[in-house]
């Protein structure tokens, strides 16, 4: 019988404006991290416009499937702010007007030496039995409500409220009552699809709650994130997570590039840095992505010496001396060009590594022969160019994604594998 991990969390934004593509909930990221590290499993997060009603709702049914329910936002003075009242009505309870919140308020319009609204005495109505978060950053007070062994934490919305009003009231109340122990790692791969992630582990993924696996895909990449969770201390979380996460990586092996949260170009420069060897880049469908991303990290200089676009073939044929006739016959897109370009970047840089890519990034310019997300790319070394054909799907920005990834792991692997020539040949 699978085990319930204490401690779970639901997360309610309240405001109609977050339902627009206007604005984005960002407190739930803040909060999903800090009550991670005290222990907490968020176990859903939701918005809701500003309905008293559809809230309350949502707030009896988080009550029902959650230990502690956070709810951000709508506790201003407008009519639009509901939180309150609609929290209240969820409880089965009353709001009352506390004087000393009122003064609390009345005295931070004094200061500023301006007249209190009348609609900011809404702010001072706390629900009946709950313990007042002071706002030192706005007249909006939070409230913690305890009922039945289950607490319901309510946030003003601006960050900058909510923020340190987490950090010097709700923090220390809930780590004090720490459910557990949460531990979590990223795998970072990148060279096998979704589907094909999962085929391969799917015996491992984990039969208990105290474990937990996730697949996320992105253009190029796929990302495991794996969690463990402990009652008893960090270490033994950190434990079991050791043990999933080792299981996981010997299955994948070389798609795995990063387990601490590296990109593939930090990784690329690692390993270029570490065998002591310099790269250059021509890029034509790409137009640059590959360069931007290596000299996106610091001290790349000391490995990357030199990037070129070469979008038109005039160009490939004055900066890499890739022949014009070479062109005619195969077309900007082969196998010839590649490596006639990775060749001409090693040649002209004096790199140990040339690294040249070209292809069909669409939407147009595909034919039955050569469809539009063709990408041929190529690594020239001492006595030897290597070169892989490509189809990759997706619009015009997700192919250039796709292929600058697949570039910098052809360099990555060529190092790797190296390495590993070196050590069979030291046994």
């Amino acid at each position: 019988m699978k085990k319930e991990i204490p401690g779970r969390v639901e997360i309610i934004a309240v405001g109609s404006e977050l339902l627009t593509p206007h604005f984005q909930d960002t407190n739930s990221l803040y909060l999903s991290a800090r009550l991670n590290d005290l222990g907490w499993t968020v176990a859903y997060k939701t918005i809701v416009g500003d309905d008293k009603k559809d809230l309350s709702l949502l707030v009896r049914e988080a009550l029902r499937r959650t230990e502690l329910v956070m709810v951000t936002g709508g506790l201003g003075p407008t009519g639009d702010d509901i939180t309150r009242e609609a929290v209240a009505r969820a409880l089965g309870t009353d709001l009352e007007l506390q004087r000393d919140v009122l003064e609390r308020i009345a005295d931070r319009f004094r200061r500023r030496q301006l007249p209190m609204p009348k609609a900011n005495r809404k702010q001072a109505l706390i629900i009946r039995g709950a313990e007042v978060l002071p706002n030192e950053n706005g007249t909006a007070p939070g409230q913690l409500i305890r009922v039945g062994g289950k607490k319901v934490v309510l946030l003003p919305g601006p960050a900058h409220e909510l923020k340190p009003m987490c950090e010097k009231f709700v923090w220390p109340l809930l780590g004090r009552e720490r459910r557990g122990h949460l531990s979590r790692a990223v795998l970072a791969m990148t060279g096998l699809t979704e589907s094909t992630a999962e085929a391969l582990i799917s015996d491992l993924y984990p039969k208990t709650a105290d474990l937990g696996l996730t697949i996320l895909a992105s253009p190029g990449q796929i990302e495991i994130h794996l969690l463990a969770f402990s009652a008893e201390s960090r270490l033994s979380a950190e434990t079991k997570l050791r043990g999933l996460k080792s299981r996981i990586s010997r299955r994948l092996r070389t798609y795995v590039f990063s387990e601490v949260g590296e990109s593939l170009e930090q990784v690329v420069g690692l390993l270029l840095r570490e065998k002591k060897k310099t790269l250059a880049v021509a890029e034509s469908c790409t137009g640059g992505l590959i360069s931007h991303r290596l000299t996106n990290v610091p001290g790349s200089s000391e490995y990357f010496l030199e990037g070129v676009v070469v979008y038109s073939n005039v160009a490939k044929a004055d900066l890499l001396a890739v022949p014009p006739d070479l062109i005619e016959a195969h077309g900007a897109v082969s196998v010839p060009v590649v490596r006639a370009m990775a060749s001409g970047i090693r040649r002209r840089s004096r790199a140990d590594l040339g690294l040249a890519i070209t292809g069909i990034a669409g939407p147009a310019g595909g034919t039955p022969e050569k469809p539009v997300g063709l990408v041929y790319v190529a690594l020239a070394r001492p006595g030897a160019i290597e070169v892989q054909k490509n189809l990759f799907p997706g619009k015009r920005e997700q192919v250039k994604m796709q292929s600058a990834q697949k570039a910098l792991d052809m360099v990555r692997r060529h190092l790797l594998q190296k390495a590993k020539t070196r050590e069979r040949r030291a046994r």
